[in-house]
């Protein structure tokens, strides 16, 4: 399967080391799969902590290929970050879609439904479904 199959997915964290880590480790367990595109969104253009729409709407673009972006965030603004740019219309490609989901585990299960060639809808439910995962 090639990549212009897949969903692309953002990573929207107020801190750019976080978002890549998190990206790292959802790519890594995804096994050896196809590749899905995934690009952190971190921090603001000058290398500091907050969210950047810019950054955001450049990421959404370099993981498109027609499939839809799923954007996951992390922190309150990030998500207001993403709902002002869907709003906007034109700044991100179309079928971006905000997933509400946990940071950390609904990246790992978006990635790794996607890498199986799932639709949009598809990754972003396995995402959400990551809030029921339980620890004890």
């Amino acid at each position: 399967m090639s990549d212009e199959q897949l969903v692309g997915i953002v990573l929207v964290s107020h801190s750019a080391a976080v978002a890549a880590s998190v990206a790292e480790l959802a790519k890594g367990l995804a096994g050896g799969g196809p590749v899905v595109p995934v690009a952190p969104a971190g921090g603001t253009e000058g290398g500091g902590l907050g969210t950047s729409s810019e950054l955001i709407a450049a990421a959404a673009v370099s993981v498109d290929r027609g499939a839809g972006v799923a954007v996951l965030t992390d922190l309150g603004s990030a998500v207001l970050t993403v709902k002002a740019l869907l709003a906007e219309g034109d700044e991100l490609p179309e079928g971006t879609r905000l997933v509400d989901a946990p940071f950390v585990e609904g990246a790992v299960a978006a990635v790794v439904t996607a890498s199986t060639g799932a639709d949009l809808a598809a990754v972003e439910a396995a995402a959400t479904e990551a809030y029921t995962y339980r620890k004890v």
